[in-house]
C-alpha cells in the first residue's frame, strides 16, 4: 500500500471518529435536564423608622414616617381632610379618608359596611384576607386587614370613636413590581400604620 493511500485512510478514520464523538456528546446533552435559575429580586435597603407629628388642621392628628410626605387628596371625589401619605422612594401611598359621624349610629354602620365592601373587592385576586382588631392607647378600636396575593392594596384599616370620627386607610403601590419582592417594604409601612394608629388622637373643632 502506497504512503499516499495510507495517509488518506488514516485521515478518513480520524474524521469518522470525530463525527461519532460529536454525535455522542449531542445525545448526552439532549438527555440532560435543564434546571432554571431561582427568581431573584433587587435588594431593597430600608431606612430606620422615625416619625414626626402631622401638624395640620384636621379633626385628627398622629405621627407618621419621617420618610413620607403628606399631600391633600386631589381626586374628583375628595372631601375635606382626605389626605395621602406618600413614600417617594418606595412608590407607596397610604390613602386616608375621613368622615364625620355626627352621632349618627346608622351612618356609622354604613361607613363600616362600605369599608368592608371596599376591602372585599380585592377577593378576586387575594388568596387570603386576615382581619385583626387593635385597641389604641386612647381606647378606640381599629380593624386592620392584611391581603395576600397580587392585589393592588396589601393593607387596609379603619378606626372610629363610635360617636364623632371615622378614619379609613389603604396602602397602594404606584409600581408594577410583584408583591413578593415588595414584602420588605410592605412590612415596613405596616409598622408605620400601626404607629399611626397608636398615636392617633381626635381633635375637636373650634
Amino acid at each position: 500500500m502506497s504512503e499516499v493511500k495510507r495517509n488518506a485512510i488514516t485521515k478518513l478514520a480520524k474524521l469518522q471518529y470525530g463525527l461519532w464523538f460529536a454525535l455522542a456528546i449531542a445525545i448526552v446533552s439532549c438527555g440532560t435536564e435543564y434546571t432554571p435559575k431561582p427568581k431573584g429580586y433587587n435588594r431593597i435597603d430600608l431606612p430606620a423608622q422615625t416619625y414626626r407629628p402631622l401638624g395640620q388642621a384636621h379633626p385628627y392628628t398622629f405621627e407618621y414616617s419621617s420618610h413620607a410626605k403628606v399631600r391633600p387628596d386631589s381626586s374628583m371625589i375628595a372631601q375635606p381632610h382626605w389626605i395621602h401619605i406618600i413614600y417617594p422612594t418606595m412608590g407607596a401611598d397610604v390613602q386616608l379618608t375621613y368622615k364625620d359621624i355626627q352621632g349618627n349610629q346608622k351612618a356609622l354602620n354604613n361607613m363600616v359596611e362600605d369599608a368592608r365592601k371596599l376591602t372585599g373587592k380585592h377577593q378576586i385576586k387575594a388568596y387570603a384576607i386576615e382581619e385583626a382588631e387593635i385597641k389604641t392607647p386612647t381606647g378606640d378600636i381599629a380593624s386592620v386587614f392584611e391581603l395576600e396575593g397580587e392585589v393592588p392594596s396589601q393593607f387596609q384599616f379603619y378606626v372610629t370613636d363610635s360617636t364623632k370620627h371615622f378614619l379609613r386607610g389603604a396602602l397602594y403601590f404606584r409600581t408594577a413590581t410583584q408583591n413578593d419582592s415588595l414584602a420588605p417594604v410592605i412590612e415596613f409601612i405596616k409598622k408605620d400604620v400601626v404607629h399611626l394608629l397608636n398615636t392617633l388622637k381626635w381633635q375637636e373643632r373650634k
